[in-house]
């Protein structure tokens, strides 16, 4: 299944639900991530957490997702709330599009261990949501849309 991950700037969420996919999906999902108005650089934050919690972040970029217009993916997950209200490319075809509204770690003002904490938090949300939908085998349709809208609230 190819799974494409979207967050308005692609610096945070969007690269943490990739890293989260790409190693717990192994060779069953085939993942990307991709702003609609990118910022060019993945948050140093992000790479910390995602590293301290295991994941490669090797091949993570903040980019642009007209750089996908050939990847046809099955899925789309929309993981900020401003992106889950923009006009999706045409080229998304018949992908089946989900929102996953995740607080954005990136943007907590606190202590470290605080922003910490936020990111863990939201990785270990997505750890949650993708091993569901791993465990739940091949869906398609109205079957991957039900489940991916449920797992919206794990």
């Amino acid at each position: 299944m190819k799974i494409l991950f979207v967050c308005t700037h692609n610096r945070c969420r969007s690269i943490l639900a990739e890293a989260v996919s790409r190693q717990l999906g192994g060779a069953l999902l085939e993942v990307r991530s991709a702003g609609s108005q990118p910022a060019g650089q993945v948050h140093p934050l992000s790479l910390k957490y995602l590293a301290q919690a295991g994941y490669s972040t090797d091949g993570l970029r903040s980019q642009s997702w007209d750089a996908f217009e050939d990847f046809a993916p099955d899925l789309v997950v929309t993981v900020c709330d401003s992106a889950a209200g923009e006009a999706c490319p045409v080229w998304f075809g018949k992908a089946v599009k989900v929102h996953w509204g995740l607080k954005d770690p990136s943007a907590l003002s606190g202590s470290e261990e605080d922003v910490k904490a936020a990111f863990l938090a939201t990785i270990g949300t997505l750890e949650k949501r993708i091993q569901s939908l791993l465990d739940a085998g091949p869906l398609a349709g109205e079957a991957l849309k039900a489940k991916m809208e449920a797992l919206a609230h794990v």
